[in-house]
């Protein structure tokens, strides 16, 4: 770790108990926090204003999602598929199967700086295997598989401020990919960004400042490290929970770290000394936050499909 690396504390905002807490995301139009229980099968709403937290059930387990350019709607990865979920009145439509007939599950995601969803699947086998892929879901719904290395289990899906590089990874391998990520969509020059030197935790979800600093969750690790565009390490916040899983940057100010947590795979005596593992975290830091994208398709671009 450098020497001008700064660090600070994150505390626990709602205690959720996730079993799997992912999908850190904040919504700036309306000022509110979404997050996913994985394994819960749940979709998660803080509102700062009031303090309470709200939760839908899902048909199956929640991966990850996107905000929509029509806030009625949110866009859902399901395990096995994508569709679009009515927020109002919690119907789903289904769009497209991921990976069928593979022993795979939909896994971390985000919208490119187009408003399309890039996301990546992971291997529900043990022990794990790169048998996975990354995808992009466009504004007419349709679905195409990205140029990039098979993963075991992908994470860190997030994008520049212009939009020009794309970041990645493969979490059992400790390291963070980067590529030209171009606006017709293709993908060049796939490179190692950072490659984690502490053993103990392995990338997990990101997010990017409006620096294009890259934040990133450790899981294991107890911690979230911010890296500059060059790669190098220049925050790193201690989250008390042993397993943080991904991050997002909110609040009225974009100034708010907000850390996912989770419970699984931690024994008994492990959550005896680890009580609140599955919660939310924050923490206030001196960097702001980009507003983020939303999913430009909607119901409608199906129909509209010539």
């Amino acid at each position: 770790m450098s020497d001008a690396v700064t660090n600070g504390q994150a505390a626990l905002l709602v205690d959720s108990k996730c079993t799997l807490g992912e999908g850190a995301t904040w919504d700036a139009r309306a000022g509110l926090f979404y997050w996913t229980d994985i394994e819960g099968a749940r979709l998660w709403r803080y509102d700062p204003r009031d303090g309470r937290s709200t939760f839908w059930r899902m048909p199956e387990r929640l991966s990850t999602f996107a905000l929509c350019a029509d806030p009625h709607y949110m866009l859902l990865g399901l395990a096995s598929r994508l569709a679009f979920f009515d927020l109002a009145t919690g119907e789903i439509e289904h769009i497209v199967d991921v990976e069928p007939g593979m022993n795979t599950r939909v896994n971390d995601g985000r919208c490119d700086r187009q408003g399309r969803f890039v996301f990546g699947t992971k291997d529900e086998a043990s022990p794990v295997q790169p048998i996975g892929g990354f995808y992009r879901l466009n504004h007419d719904l349709s679905l195409e598989r990205l140029p990039l290395p098979a993963p075991a289990i992908s994470n860190s899906i997030a994008f520049s401020p212009d939009g020009a590089t794309m970041y990645f990874c493969d979490s059992p391998t400790l390291e963070i990919r980067a590529c030209d990520y171009h606006a017709d969509g293709s993908v060049t020059n796939e490179r190692l960004f950072v490659k984690l030197t502490d053993k103990t935790g392995e990338p997990d979800g990101s997010a990017v400042d409006s620096e294009g600093g890259l934040w990133n969750a450790q899981w294991g690790g107890r911690r979230v490290v911010r890296y500059d565009a060059l790669g190098v390490e220049t925050e790193r916040i201690d989250v008390p929970t042993a397993q943080p899983s991904c991050v997002a940057l909110g609040g009225a100010h974009l100034a708010t770290l907000y850390v996912t947590s989770a419970r699984v795979g931690l024994d008994a005596e492990a959550l005896a000394g680890d009580t609140r593992a599955g919660g939310v975290y924050i923490a206030t830091q001196r960097r702001r936050g980009l507003r983020e994208p939303v999913f430009k398709g909607s119901p409608a671009s199906r129909a509209s499909k010539p």
